[in-house]
């Protein structure tokens, strides 16, 4: 008996059963039954000759804590009277309901980008890293307006914004990123959007062509006539590539970047008269830093395993004849080299970056910092932790605690203090760091000690130590104490109340590796197929449950944020215990939640954030329908 039988017939889901039965909700089993009805899955199976780069050559070595940290500026308006075409309202939901208060326009193009000053990354020059410098030197890479990640969005509730991209990205095949593919579709990351603005898989436009965004920046379910204690207010958003197959790479290659959105509380200014306001440290000291590893080539160029275009392997194997590979067809397969480097597992990189430099620095005033971490992806996990290195003489090096503010895009009840912070693919955490308890001289640095398995699926399940610990990044603490009129608040955003009575449906989804890829419910993504039709204004209850005993899975549903009821049967901690995007499905956990959905029609979906996973093929497709449509 497998263990999802098992838990069938005991109390694998109790509390939430037992709390959607008193709702008077319908439970819908949708695995194993549906799953005749997915794909056909026959003959797939991973080659088992398969060597990360990660595992068979290392990326070029640079000196850690060296590079200086890339801010990304903050994106300025454009006026509206320039687009060409025109905007379209009538292509967007609710757009006069939520008329367009500020205008962007981002043009994606192809350029070479500086990881760090030192070759083969740079051209030399201390200190000159991403676009500076020497224009023909630099890792070939795709970016917004010039740059990687993209410009940072400050938004703020009630002023809705339109967004235009232009995909002005070399056709296939003519350009140098070689991995990706150049029909992107943008989407922002734990925004309550509008389906047509989303940037969901399948709505991705290729070169020559633009897509139009539509954020109206509302609390979900109340659009309308809300005030400063409304518990839906987020704060850390961001966007990226969400290209139908192609996310890992196009991710990869250089799409991502930040939405911050604001309100009267969380109002981007320390020095805010508002009693009300938290005066959470802002403008410069407000750093939003997103983390990806990457692979080099021995040229400094980023590597995807994906392919080798040239037919080269790192460890050719002579096979004169085909192999037997216990595939259901009984096929033989001759194994040639451009298998050998092509992954469906995950992909890691042995160069931790942060906003697309190597093991960066930055000098800080000794005061408070709000940092907003996020995890890029494309597969790593982290768990990060504070290494102080006090000023020679002065002491030995210790660990120190962060304050988090947030789990995922939204402000806890209260600040928590915690030793360290696991940061799984598109979590975000914002938390404060007060360099004014540390010297000047002294350095305080961020390291990962969390172990992943070389091809990425998952945790190996050990704690790096010593010197395995794997730098991130350094603050180096400069000068005087500085005035600092920020705080830190003791109370921050309520959670919305949950009421069971709201609860329509409860549904199961079960994350497994079948035949080679990852499935949903036992089936393959198809975005034609509709996989749950969910009635606006309704709430639901879903379990999440990973089969797997040696994989992860951080499991994303768009539009709408949930409420963690139970983990392996357990309530919530007090970190989980939030207004959430992203589930950490461990080997063998189980998740249930609760969720509504309001304000918008149409289709969205809900996939495993290790966009490997995710590209192969992970994800499912869910509706919100007019009321008495769902299923």
């Amino acid at each position: 008996m497998k263990r999802r039988d098992a838990l069938k017939l005991g109390l694998g889901a109790a509390g939430a059963t037992v709390a959607a039965s008193q709702a008077g909700a319908v439970e819908i089993e949708q695995w194993p039954d549906s799953a005749a009805e997915g794909l056909p899955q026959t003959g797939l199976v991973f080659p088992d000759t398969f060597e990360p780069s990660i595992v068979v050559q290392s990326s070029p070595a640079v000196e850690p804590f060296t590079a200086p940290l890339n801010i990304m500026p903050i994106a300025q308006p454009v006026n509206p009277n320039t687009y060409d075409p025109p905007i379209e309202p009538e292509r967007h939901q609710r757009f006069d309901d939520f008329p367009p208060q500020k205008h962007y326009e981002e043009v994606m193009t192809e350029f070479r980008w500086k990881y760090h000053w030192q070759p083969p990354y740079g051209d030399g020059t201390e200190g000159v890293v991403g676009r500076a410098g020497d224009p023909d030197v630099g890792s070939w890479h795709w970016g917004f307006n010039g740059i990687t990640p993209g410009e940072t969005y400050h938004a703020y509730y009630g002023e809705p914004v339109f967004l235009r991209r232009n995909n002005l990205l070399p056709t296939v095949g003519a350009g140098n990123v070689t991995f990706a593919l150049p029909s992107p579709t943008i989407h922002l990351h734990n925004g309550h959007t509008a389906s047509e603005s989303d940037g969901i898989p399948q709505d991705f436009f290729n070169p020559g062509e633009f897509w139009d965004h539509h954020y109206a920046n509302i609390p979900a379910g109340t659009p309308f006539n809300w005030d400063y204690d409304n518990p839906e207010i987020m704060n850390t958003l961001w966007y990226h590539d969400h290209r139908l197959d192609f996310t890992a790479t196009n991710v990869y290659a250089g799409f991502s970047g930040f939405y911050l959105i604001f309100d009267e509380r969380d109002s981007n200014n320390e020095r805010d008269r508002n009693p009300r306001a938290f005066r959470l440290p802002s403008g410069k000291y407000d750093i939003p830093l997103i983390l990806h590893d990457v692979m080099f080539q021995p040229n400094g160029q980023v590597i995807w395993d994906f392919f080798s275009p040239d037919g080269a392997s790192p460890h050719p194997e002579a096979r004169p004849a085909p192999v037997e590979v216990g595939n259901s067809q009984g096929t033989p397969d001759t194994f040639d080299s451009n298998r050998l480097q092509y992954t469906t597992q995950g992909m890691t990189g042995d160069k931790i970056t942060v906003n697309r430099i190597i093991q960066p620095y930055l000098d800080v005033d000794r005061r408070k910092y709000r940092f907003r971490f996020l995890n890029g992806g494309p597969s790593r996990l982290y768990r990060l932790v504070l290494k102080v290195v006090p000023k020679p003489g002065r002491g030995e090096p210790y660990f120190d605690d962060f304050i988090v503010l947030s789990n995922d895009g939204n402000l806890l009840e209260a600040p928590l203090v915690e030793p360290k912070i696991d940061l799984w693919i598109a979590n975000r955490f914002d938390v404060i760091i007060d360099f004014s308890k540390y010297k000047n001289g002294d350095k305080v640095q961020v390291w990962n000690d969390l172990e992943i398995r070389g091809d990425g699926a998952g945790p190996t399940g050990f704690t790096l130590e010593g010197e395995n610990m794997m730098p991130v990044m350094e603050f180096r603490c400069k000068g005087r104490k500085k005035p600092d009129p920020s705080r830190v608040p003791a109370t921050m955003r309520k959670l919305p109340e949950i009421r069971m009575s709201e609860v329509r449906r409860k549904r199961l989804f079960v994350f497994d590796y079948d035949n080679g890829l990852w499935t949903v419910n036992g089936r393959l993504m198809d975005p034609n197929r509709v996989d749950a039709k969910i009635e606006q204004g309704s709430a639901e209850i879903w379990t999440f449950r990973n089969e797997g005993t040696a994989w992860a899975h951080p499991v994303h549903t768009h539009f709408e944020e949930f409420q963690i009821l139970e983990v392996n049967g357990r309530p919530p901690s007090a970190v989980e215990r939030a207004r959430k995007d992203v589930v950490s499905l461990g080997p063998g956990d189980e998740v249930t939640f609760f969720s509504r959905w309001r304000d918008f029609f149409g289709k969205h979906v809900m996939h495993c954030h290790n966009v490997v996973h995710e590209d192969h093929a992970m994800m499912m497709r869910w509706d919100i329908v007019e009321p008495g449509q769902g299923d």
